[in-house]
């Protein structure tokens, strides 16, 4: 059981944590927000700098497990037994979204086996922090799925009340329903859309943070048909067809890739 170093305040929400480990797929790596040394930041990354504010110099520690294109069994199997030897006092659990976008798949299956993997978590680590998928209605790209990802957040919502896991809502954070929050490939977040989830991390841990991730965007600069049309044929040839061509070739964007923090190491 990992040491639970925790600070509680009056209102019962923990918020400060010595240590920090991210597990999941692209979303917590961080694909979309890429840093000026080429390597890409993300949300964990900022939230683990709002966490290590709150606390004295040097002794915050991070690690960040998560990989690209990993499925749920994936990071079950390569990424939640790192995260029990690191015992961090904080686990974010981001995982299911690349399972759920596969034709066919179950979301009540997903989320049996995303179920075990918190059980298994929470026996071996400190707080797990879990998180829903996002609201898709607006996206052009996964809208059809809005159904499939609604009933998978239902059992997310379920697990987190049988655990006692906080949980980072996204379907509700409507910020990131904007065009704006997305990078050019459709299916992860711009820099700006992994600001706004950090924030609403700290948020969900009770935490002070320096803007409202729900803060509304600025009026949109008009779009005529014909540009939003380009736009559109831009996107598949750049995005589309190579990430089609992965699956049909059984191929995942995050083959031959490690995990960019396995250590827990100070900021």
């Amino acid at each position: 059981m990992a040491d639970d170093s925790r600070t509680e305040d009056s209102s019962g929400v923990f918020g400060s944590y010595r240590s920090y480990a991210a597990i999941g797929d692209s979303f917590t790596e961080g694909v979309g927000d890429l840093g000026p040394d080429g390597t890409y930041v993300g949300w964990a990354d900022r939230f683990a700098v709002l966490l290590d504010d709150r606390m004295p110099e040097h002794s915050f520690r991070y690690a960040n497990l998560a990989i690209r294109g990993r499925l749920l069994d994936q990071i079950v199997a390569e990424q939640v037994p790192r995260a029990k030897e690191l015992a961090a006092d904080l686990v974010t659990f981001c995982a299911g979204g690349n399972d759920i976008i596969r034709p066919g798949s179950d979301p009540d299956d997903v989320a049996e086996r995303f179920e075990r993997a918190v059980a298994d978590l929470t026996g071996a680590v400190g707080t797990v922090m879990v998180t829903t998928g996002i609201d898709t209605r607006e996206l052009p790209v996964l809208r059809r799925l809005r159904g499939k990802i609604a009933t998978y957040n239902a059992h997310v919502w379920a697990i987190a009340h049988r655990y006692n896991c906080p949980v980072l809502d996204l379907w509700s954070l409507k910020s990131v329903q904007d065009r704006r929050a997305w990078g050019p490939d459709r299916l992860h977040l711009s820099p700006e859309g992994h600001t706004r989830v950090a924030l609403r991390a700290a948020q969900v841990l009770g935490l002070e943070v320096p803007a409202d991730p729900d803060q509304p965007w600025p009026p949109p600069p008009p779009r005529g048909p014909l540009e939003v049309r380009r736009d559109d044929i831009q996107w598949a040839r750049e995005h589309l067809v190579p990430w089609i061509g992965r699956r049909l070739r059984g191929e995942s964007s995050g083959d031959h890739v490690a995990a960019k923090r396995p250590d827990l190491l100070p900021l």
